[in-house]
């Protein structure tokens, strides 16, 4: 199945974005926004912690800052600050079911090395 490319404001005729959204994470959070009445964007950040060094953080916003980076696939934005994009930057977000559950999950070609759940990593 054919995905559209995912656009981004942040770097203007740079070619693809910085981080992109799989057709499945945008699916996922249109239906979780729906639900709650909220704009679809999904705003991807890094923190300190987790049991790899560093660990996702994955929240729906109300806006857009104007420094973050921005990416949009099917009409679901996905947003990234500027400390965070240093450390996911290429990365795809996908949203996967599984016997063991579902979850967003990050493909972060940065990561040197990560956990078990894949919520957290290493630089």
């Amino acid at each position: 199945m054919d995905q559209p490319a995912p656009q981004s404001s942040a770097l203007p005729d740079a070619g693809p974005a910085p981080v992109s959204l799989s057709a499945a994470a945008a699916t996922r959070v249109a239906a979780i926004a729906g639900k709650q009445g909220k704009p679809a964007i999904l705003r991807l950040s890094v923190e300190g912690g987790g049991c790899s060094g560093f660990q996702y953080r994955f929240g729906l916003a109300d806006d857009v800052d104007a420094e973050d980076a921005v990416s949009e696939t099917a009409g679901v934005r996905l947003v990234v600050d500027p400390a965070s994009l240093d450390l996911v930057s290429g990365c795809v977000v996908d949203y996967v079911e599984s016997l063991g559950g579902a979850a967003f999950r990050v493909d972060n070609p940065n990561a040197a090395s990560g956990c078990g759940c894949g919520s957290s990593f290493s630089i």
